[in-house]
């Protein structure tokens, strides 16, 4: 799916003084999604650690936070090479490993050449941070939401829509009947879907009203 975000990702990865990036979101609005993604279409190649599932991976970086060895420890778990400028290094569900969040900030002062993206559901909520701290200063925050109109009419193929809609609003003139009539009906069906992605998924797909009530509640 379509989402604004990325312009803003692309945007921090050509930034003259990048920081490490932390994506903030609610579960499923489609952090993990948009990271891969942005891996996918703009580096060489993705590393993807999640640190709810990698329980060994949080274990090294116990022992050392300096960003050579971590990433002799990824190249050697994960079995690639990690390059800096051409790989996209994303720590995922961050808040399960305080070292790893730590750890952005010598990635900031020491080898700010990485692309590091981190993302989290519960940070600033769950995290537990025994013995170190936050990186303020030292991370660009981002924040994901769910879908907003524009992005769930363009998930419709309704790009044209989406441009008639901004020009009416520029221009101060209604749209026509018809089309105002589609449009109400979209966001009726928008509201529905609360535009969470994997709901929206379902209901562009086959609609199956089972699934869709399972997703929602």
């Amino acid at each position: 799916m379509r989402r604004k975000i990325m312009e803003r990702l692309k945007k921090w990865r050509n930034a003259k003084n990048r920081l490490p990036l932390l994506l903030y979101g609610a579960r499923q609005v489609g952090k993990t999604y948009i990271l891969r993604e942005f891996g996918r279409s703009c580096f060489e190649n993705t590393v993807y650690v999640n640190f709810e599932e990698d329980k060994a991976l949080a274990g090294y970086l116990e022992v050392k936070l300096t960003p050579a060895y971590i990433i002799k420890v990824i190249e050697e778990q994960y079995g690639v090479k990690i390059y800096p400028q051409k790989t996209l290094i994303i720590f995922d569900e961050i808040q399960s490993c305080e070292h790893a969040l730590t750890s952005l900030k010598y990635f900031a002062e020491q080898a700010p050449e990485y692309c590091v993206v981190a993302a989290g559901s519960l940070l600033g909520v769950a995290i537990n941070r025994q013995q170190f701290s936050f990186p303020v200063g030292k991370v660009q925050l981002e924040n994901l939401y769910p879908l907003d109109l524009e992005e769930y009419l363009w998930a419709r193929d309704k790009d044209m829509l989406v441009d008639l809609i901004r020009q009416c609003y520029t221009t101060n003139k209604p749209l026509p009947e018809a089309l105002h009539k589609e449009a109400l009906n979209l966001y009726e069906d928008y509201l529905l879907t609360g535009g969470m992605p994997a709901v929206v998924a379902v209901a562009l797909n086959d609609g199956d009203a089972d699934e869709l009530k399972r997703l929602i509640y």
